[in-house]
């Protein structure tokens, strides 16, 4: 898609230092550089407005912005970080976000579990499908080892991921998925370790036993043996 290209070519130039911090543009200027049309460019232009790497104003066009103007939790910015030169500073904050959240969040889904089971009748505070759908992402996990599986092993650690951070009712957690997912598709291709598998495997049978310990240390393993 053409609009995707040339978001995509323009927020990596940013990122990469190809358009550096204070580069002064316009609409037209973008136009010339990308060869497509003024108006993909104009809403490629508020896309990057609104995450940060441009500013816009009538008087004084375009100019890049410094990255600590940028939403740096955006999965596109993270996907132009992980292609561009400070790849491992970024894959570094990625793990060390997820470090301090995910064993968190698998610790709360576990106790939510447990008080799920304690008030049967009440309305699920989870507010996912429950803990029953953990389960069957870490089983569609677990099955898809074989060759030609990567793509349907990386959507159940996807959605694995996912329902742990949503499990745990913190909304800001579940709010994450997005970054979570980005770093997971950075894998992509990498086939699955038997050990890793497991791991998810006794991750969300913790969560949906209601092990919170177990679960918070099960995902730190996770983080800290994969990334992933």
């Amino acid at each position: 898609m053409i609009f995707d290209r040339v978001l995509d070519g323009l927020g990596a130039a940013i990122v990469d230092g190809t358009l550096p911090t204070g580069h002064a543009d316009s609409i037209d200027g973008f136009v010339a550089r990308t060869g497509a049309s003024r108006s993909i460019v104009r809403e490629a232009v508020r896309v990057l407005v609104g995450l940060g790497l441009v500013s816009a104003g009538r008087r004084v066009g375009l100019r890049v912005l410094p990255a600590a103007e940028w939403d740096v939790l955006d999965p596109r910015v993270i996907g132009w970080r992980l292609a561009g030169p400070d790849r491992e500073v970024a894959l570094a904050e990625l793990r060390a976000l997820r470090r301090a959240v995910e064993p968190a969040a698998a610790a709360a889904a576990a106790a939510a579990v447990v008080r799920a089971s304690e008030a049967p009748r009440a309305s699920d505070a989870t507010g996912t499908d429950g803990p029953e759908a953990l389960l069957a992402a870490a089983d569609r996990l677990a099955a898809a080892t074989g060759p030609g599986d990567e793509a349907a092993f990386l959507q159940a650690d996807r959605e694995l991921h996912r329902r742990v951070l949503e499990l745990s009712g913190n909304a800001m957690y579940g709010r994450l998925h997005r970054v979570v997912g980005r770093a997971l598709d950075d894998r992509a291709g990498v086939g699955p370790d038997v050990h890793d598998v497991a791991l998810h495997v006794a991750l969300a049978r913790a969560i949906t036993g209601g092990d919170a310990i177990a679960a918070a240390e099960a995902m730190g393993t996770i983080i800290d043996r994969t990334g992933a």
